[in-house]
């Protein structure tokens, strides 16, 4: 595998490092004051530093989220500590002169959109170890520039990020300037053009290569996408915007993969997804949320690194797409460490992003309704008892070498903080919970791990992300609240670990020459291109009635809805090529199916195997100089004949 290596990525932002200082500050500054007119004075001249989070030589406890990175031009850092603050983010910083500076923080307070009390993403921005008076994501509901105020600072200083809760604090970026007048424009077009001029970034993309396929999105759907067309002989790019593959599948979101694999009468369809993820037997009622053991992401991205033909670009995200009549002629990809940008060519392209961007971009015919209930997206969670040695053991927590410690003391006790910011549910009803339940007894089985914490029904899956996911985390942090605090339960107990990647389940989809419907499904309808197999019920979500009382609009629990079929039903390849641009494949959840049709299919196995026949039939494109239709046209029992062959 040729692969963008950590050397290179760390020399650039080195490089982009240096760049950060500002000296010329009147044509740089009015960039990021988008325009607007400002202070005149320059008795102080326009000296300024730009930090980029994603950018901190040390990040700490705060993960990078790319998620937004549409709707921002960037990436941040969060502090996703459930409660227990997270590890200072700390960098060190050569300003143009030393002196008196104003500092800007770009963040927001996250529960603002809801109108809730406490602020819970507070932070502290640290020089040289001292505090900068003002506290930060306190205010504004949106994405802003906060007034931190004046700063005075040597030639080299360290500047940390120092969480206060725990609680999803997050920041983009930090600006300090010497005219204390000036005040940075919150547009993102003028910001994003700012950023790349001040990084030293060329104003068009490098080349990132030349390829028979471009794979777009890692999940398990692009992965066995590259690798069956990197095996069938063609060279392959895979782009992936976080550090692993696996997507749903991976360790950062640990939905469980289902659908069967390797069945009649093509058992060697789904031999790669077997590969890079063995299933597992189940222990208990699901496996969802489990240890990131058993997502195995060292192993996937050994599997692609073992295939020459496979170049990856992890941590890079589609940004753009060039067409040329009815076809793609490639994707411009971007760096969410650096922002450093390259132009990826290809003969075919493979949209495996879930979302269908690359689709989208290139005005691909796609479907997205909002006349009815969308499927929501899941951040999925785990307890555990501080009380018991292998539990602690096992800890993914930030915070366990001190988790450690208290237990070696005796010290289980695990307090959390109340929430008043949080879903009020200290007289609600939740999975898991006795006390306002006309049935059952509390039970952490029906409480953690569970597929059905669920928001987003009525909102856009791609561009309303943030708020989702937030939703999810607000869901989460209330019942645990409601759960400690009100019922008095689970005293050793605290939250082990939270996704904060949303696990998706619908969004764009984009049409084939075969659009597959659940009715399909019950009328078992044969296909003359039967290319992968279905086993999953006719899933989908809705809000569960039993939750919605006092939260109409914010539903957090989800119900789904099991239509039957034969159990076995092999879908058509004409549902994995886009009707409209000539060399677009698509493997996952966004593939030519209508709503109904979705919930067989977006299962990760199956989509999985949906990537090994994308791989398959690229390779005959390439060799035979044909179009996705024209491999159903002309060249189908080649497909037949690759499907039948080991992956």
């Amino acid at each position: 595998m040729k692969a963008t290596k950590d050397a290179n990525e760390v020399g650039k932002l080195e490089t982009s490092r240096r760049q950060f200082i500002g000296r010329a500050g009147g044509t740089m500054l009015m960039m990021l004051a988008g325009g607007r007119a400002f202070a005149q004075s320059r008795k102080q001249g326009g000296e300024f530093v730009f930090l980029e989070a994603e950018q901190f030589a040390d990040r700490g406890g705060w993960d990078l989220d790319q998620q937004s990175m549409d709707q921002m031009g960037s990436p941040y850092l969060l502090a996703h500590g459930m409660g227990i603050p997270v590890r200072d983010a700390v960098t060190e910083v050569s300003f143009p002169s030393a002196g008196t500076y104003r500092v800007w923080v770009r963040t927001r307070d996250w529960v603002a959109p809801w109108n809730a009390p406490g602020a819970p993403g507070q932070f502290q921005l640290l020089i040289d170890g001292k505090v900068v008076k003002e506290t930060f994501g306190t205010k504004n509901a949106e994405w802003h520039w906060h007034d931190g105020g004046m700063v005075t600072v040597g030639e080299i200083a360290s500047v940390a990020l120092h969480d206060l809760t725990g609680f999803e604090g997050r920041c983009e970026a930090v600006l300090f300037c010497k005219d204390e007048d000036f005040e940075p424009s919150n547009d993102v077009a003028a910001l994003t053009a700012f950023r790349r001029k001040l990084l030293g970034l060329p104003d068009q993309p490098d080349d990132g290569g030349d390829f028979d396929l471009v794979v777009v999105g890692g999940g398990l759907a692009g992965t066995c996408a590259a690798l069956a067309a990197a095996r069938n002989g063609l060279s392959v790019a895979l782009v992936q915007d976080r550090p692993v593959l696996g997507g749903n599948g991976s360790s950062e979101v640990r939905v469980w993969p289902e659908g069967k694999t390797q069945q009649e009468p093509f058992p060697h369809v789904g031999d790669i997804v077997e590969e890079i993820l063995p299933q597992l037997k189940k222990h208990g009622v699901t496996m969802n949320g489990g240890s990131a053991s058993y997502y195995d992401d060292a192993k996937k991205l050994d599997v692609v690194a073992a295939e020459p033909r496979i170049t990856l670009f992890v941590n890079h995200r589609a940004m753009e797409v060039t067409t040329e009549g009815k076809s793609v002629r490639s994707v411009v990809i971007q760096s969410t460490i650096t922002a450093r940008q390259q132009r990826v060519n290809g003969k075919f392209f493979a949209d495996c992003t879930g979302d269908a961007k690359v689709g989208f971009l290139a005005g691909a015919d796609y479907e997205y309704g909002f006349d009815e209930p969308l499927m929501g997206s899941s951040n999925l969670f785990n307890v555990f008892d501080a009380s018991k040695e292998e539990e602690v053991l096992k800890c993914e927590c930030k915070d366990k070498t001190a988790l450690t410690m208290a237990y070696e003391e005796q010290k289980f006790e695990q307090p959390f903080p109340r929430c008043p910011w949080a879903l009020d549910l200290s007289d609600k009803p939740f999975p898991g919970r006795a006390k306002f339940s006309k049935k059952g007894k509390d039970d952490l089985k029906k409480f953690e791990r569970m597929w059905y914490w669920e928001s987003g029904f009525d909102k856009d899956q791609i561009k309303d992300i943030e708020q989702i996911r937030d939703h999810n985390f607000r869901a989460m942090y209330g019942a645990w609240d409601a759960l400690k605090n009100v019922d008095g339960l689970y005293r050793n107990y605290r939250l082990g670990w939270s996704a904060f990647i949303a696990g998706k389940r619908e969004s764009r989809r984009l049409m084939g020459d075969i659009v597959l419907d659940a009715e399909h499904f019950k009328s078992d309808k044969e296909w003359p291109d039967q290319v992968f197999p279905c086993t999953w019920s006719i899933d989908l979500h809705t809000p569960k009635k039993e939750f919605q009382k006092g939260f109409k609009g914010d539903e957090f629990i989800s119900q789904a809805n099991h239509g039957k079929y034969s159990g076995l039903y092999w879908a058509p390849y004409r549902c994995l090529y886009s009707r409209n641009i000539d060399n677009l494949f698509m493997a996952g959840r966004n593939i030519s199916v209508s709503k109904t049709g979705l919930g067989p299919v977006r299962v990760m196995r199956t989509c999985g195997m949906m990537g090994e026949i994308v791989g398959k039939a690229a390779s005959i494109c390439v060799k035979q100089k044909t179009t996705p239709r024209g491999v159903y046209e002309e060249h189908l029992p080649k497909l037949q004949g690759l499907m039948k062959e080991p992956g």
